[in-house]
């Protein structure tokens, strides 16, 4: 039983340790060719959103939403790819691809 809390223990620190690196990844995602970003950090956080104002001029409501959800996909994208290799040095992790 002391065994099994030990390790609950252990693991518990391990998902810190790993939560706290992650917070210190960046990724910044882009749509519409730049006019519209979005950064996120490694615990998939987004940190900012920034549109062009000629953007906000322009754009179509339901258009400038699309490059919204498209710059924040994207971001989430990276992000995993970067929390992936992060955790593929660490103890106990096996993430399949990343070899």
């Amino acid at each position: 039983m002391f065994e099994k809390l030990k390790q609950y223990k252990d693991l518990r620190s391990t998902a810190k340790t790993i939560q706290s690196k992650l917070k210190d990844i960046t990724v910044h995602a882009s749509a519409d060719g730049g006019k519209v970003q979005v950064v996120m950090d490694g615990n998939q956080q987004v940190l900012g959103v920034e549109i062009d104002p000629d953007s906000l001029r322009t754009e179509k409501r339901e258009e400038l939403q699309k490059h919204i959800a498209d710059a924040v996909n994207d971001a989430v994208k990276k992000s995993q790819m970067e929390m992936a290799k992060s955790l593929k040095n660490e103890p106990g992790f096996n993430i399949p691809g990343m070899s």
